[in-house]
Formats: structure tokens, sequence, C-alpha cells
């Protein structure tokens, strides 16, 4: 009986959620572009353009939730009401930039930024909102949206770049929409592309939770052609015409690989099954980037490109921080007295709800680090979870969960108690259960 019970409030528990989304929505994609402009003292956000893509591949069922609260957040209100009616989290290179000191002078920057939301039935108000590094607003900015609004582009009904698909999704209404998409891959090397794509694919699902739940993600190839093969390297002088026009010693760091053009993104997206964003770049060279809700770019055709793709993944998709430190922090990426957001990383300012129900009892915390750590023949099996010193680019105050994760190095083979535990949760959250 109680199997019935829990299965009827199930099903009355989904309806009520698709009457909010019928009720408010239509399947289509209200594209929103902004510049965000500034420096370290003075940050704007301004509408660039709207646009209108065929059918939402987004979540349908608990709208104006965020799982992981990002560096950012887009809030979508019924403007009758001001009931809220949509949430989603993002992190941006912008506020990445913001943290060097080339942010402190007072010319400022500019930056391309692009997000999806469902496509409202009626009038709404949108309200972009970021934050530094102690959780609090530092800009907002709120504006209306007429659905009929004429100057609304409509894009991705014609001319759609060509994909191919992966994998289909056991149900296509409630799953994970990721689209690879093609960076530094002329027209005659797409053969390529498609193996790398499935390279990446199975790398991903090798490990857990995505090996369990992998019936819950929809995977597609996006084909977007460039007109030479590879990618940008200012510190060389080499510049590409490619596709995305992505390019390494981004911040003047060597490996950091990214693209600044979201709108091109987003263009050779239009029309195709998309949430989540993998690009995939033609270059033998080490390095790529990921941004929460935004994309994961990294190279296809290094010895550690498998580890790598999967590790960016775990920054776009589910908002993991980095686990490791550097010798000499640069950045304070996280103040000692602010709990981070990220479900794998803590201060222990505030650590309920992450993993501390994975903690046994008798562990101190913070925990000691294992002699064999880092040596080839460590005992992994010994190793238990805890509160790990350094983490989050910080030798001491910021603590992570495991001795190693696939979230600190390239040679760890799977991610860690902790991020199994955060990916899980979110991908239940974005399929409905």
């Amino acid at each position: 009986m109680r199997k019935i019970i829990t299965f009827l409030f199930l099903a009355v528990a989904l309806t009520a959620a698709a009457q909010d989304f019928d009720r408010y929505f239509e399947d289509a994609t209200l594209r929103l572009d902004y510049i965000f402009a500034g420096n370290a003292k003075h940050q704007t956000i301004a509408v660039d353009e709207l646009s209108r893509i065929p059918h939402w591949y987004g979540k349908h069922d608990r709208l104006a939730e965020v799982p992981v609260e990002g560096n950012g957040q887009v809030t979508v209100r019924d403007h009758r009401t001001q009931k809220v009616v949509y949430r989603n989290s993002f992190s941006t290179l912008f506020q990445e930039w913001l943290t060097y000191d080339e942010a402190k002078r007072p010319s400022g920057k500019s930056f391309e930024n692009v997000f999806l939301v469902p496509y409202p039935k009626d009038t709404v108000d949108v309200t972009i909102d970021l934050r530094n590094n102690r959780r609090e607003v530092t800009v907002s900015m709120t504006h209306t949206v007429a659905p009929k609004d004429i100057l609304i582009r409509h894009i991705g009904e014609r001319s759609v770049t060509p994909y191919e698909t992966l994998q289909k999704a056991a149900d296509p209404t409630h799953c994970i929409h990721i689209a690879y998409v093609a960076e530094g891959y002329k027209e005659t090397e797409m053969p390529t592309f498609i193996e790398d794509c499935r390279t990446a694919m199975e790398a991903l699902f090798a490990h857990e939770p995505f090996k369990s739940l992998r019936h819950r993600f929809n995977i597609v190839a996006v084909k977007s052609p460039s007109v030479e093969s590879g990618t940008s390297e200012p510190s060389k002088g080499i510049w590409k015409n490619t596709a995305l026009h992505s390019h390494f010693d981004t911040f003047y760091s060597d490996r950091y690989l990214t693209t600044l053009h979201l709108k091109d993104l987003h263009d050779w997206l239009a029309g195709t099954p998309y949430e989540h964003i993998i690009v995939l770049v033609n270059t033998e060279k080490y390095g790529g980037g990921g941004i929460l809700n935004s994309y994961n770019l990294s190279m296809a055709h290094h010895a550690y490109f498998k580890p790598v793709v999967v590790h960016e993944f775990g920054h776009s998709f589910a908002g993991l921080g980095d686990e490791y430190a550097y010798d000499q922090e640069q950045i304070s990426m996280y103040p000692t007295d602010v709990e981070p957001w990220e479900p794998n990383l803590t201060t222990l300012v505030d650590f309920h709800g992450k993993w501390e129900n994975l903690i046994d009892k008798k562990t101190p915390l913070p925990t000691p680090q294992p002699s064999d750590l880092d040596k080839p023949n460590a005992r992994r099996d010994k190793w238990k979870v805890g509160a790990y010193e350094p983490a989050g680019y910080s030798q001491h105050g910021v603590y992570r969960a495991f001795p190693d994760c696939r979230m600190r190095t390239n040679t760890h083979p799977e991610f860690c108690p902790a991020c199994r535990l955060g990916l899980t949760k979110l991908i239940k959250f974005y399929t409905g259960e």
C-alpha cells in the first residue's frame, strides 16, 4: 500500500509541476544576451539582444529553485504578480577577470554573456545579479520582456547547424541535454570531431554517478566548421580563423583556453537540442576551462584529454570547485570566514548540507593527509572522507573531502565521494526526482 501511495503522490507532484510550467511558459527558449562591463570597483549590466529559439531543453520542474548558488543568478518574475516563475545560477569569465590586477585599471573591460530561460507566455521581469566571493550581490539589473515584442529576433528556425545524435535519453522530457561543439575543425575534419565527441562521452560515462545515470542524458554533436584548424596562441603570435575564436593565454595564463565570443557559440547552437555545452578544440596543446552553466572547453588531442574534459564538465555542469592549490596564491578566491557555495569545498564555517554525513564520527576535522598521497602504490581503499587541506587554490583554510579526486588531479581515476554526492543530487534535480 505504501508503494501505491508514494507513486500517487509523485504523479500528483509531477502533474502540478508540469501545469506550473504550462501556465507561464511555452515550448520555446528566450535567449538573453547581455554585456557585462566595468572594473574592480564598478560594474554594469546592459541588455544587448533578445532572441526566440524553438523548443525548451532546460528544467520543467522546480522552476524557482537553484541547485547551486553560483556567482550570479537570473530570476524571471511574472510582471503582474511578481511571482518568481524561473531561476537559474551561473558563473562568468567577467567575474573571474575582476579578481586580476588588470581589473584595477579605471578603463575597464566588457564581456559577452548569454543565458537561456523558457519563453514566457505573458510579460515578465528578468533580473540579473552578480555576486562576489563573499556571496554578496555587487550589481543587479532588472528589465521587462514582452513576449510579443517585434524586436525579439527569431533564430534556429531554419539554417540550423548540422548535428549528430550520439545518445538518446530514455525519457526526452526529463533529461539533461548536452551539446558538443566543434572548434578549430575544418569541414573535412568533422569525422575526427565526431570520433573525439564519442571519446569524451565515454570518458564522462566511465565516472560515477554519470555511469549509473547515463540513461538520463541526451547528447548531440554540433558540426560548426572553422576556416582554419586548431586555435589561437597569442603568446606565440598565432591567430586562427575558427568558429568560436577561442585562444590560449586567457588572462595571460598559458594553459587557460577559452572563448569570449558567447554570442557566436549560441548562434551555432540555435535550433539544436542543447542546454549544457562542451566545446572540443582541435589542438594538441594542454589547456581548457569550465564555467558554471556557460560552457566547458577542452583540448581534444592531448594525452590528458579524457580526464580534462571530465574535470571541466565538473565545473560547467555542477559548479564543482578546484581541489588543488598553488604554492603561492595569487588570487584569494575563497575568504576563510565565508562558506563557499561549491558543493565540494568548505571553510568549515557552515558545513551543514555538504558531505558531513559521509564522515566517520572518529575522523578529526581538519583531517591529516594520508602518508601515501600522490604515491603510485597508494592504498586508496584505506583513505577516509574528511576535510583536507589544501583546496580551492589556497594552502590553508579551504578544505576538500578526500585525499584525491578528479577535481584535484588528472591521474586520480574518479570523482571523490563529496563530488559524487553533489553530482547525483544535481542530476536528479534536473531530471525531476
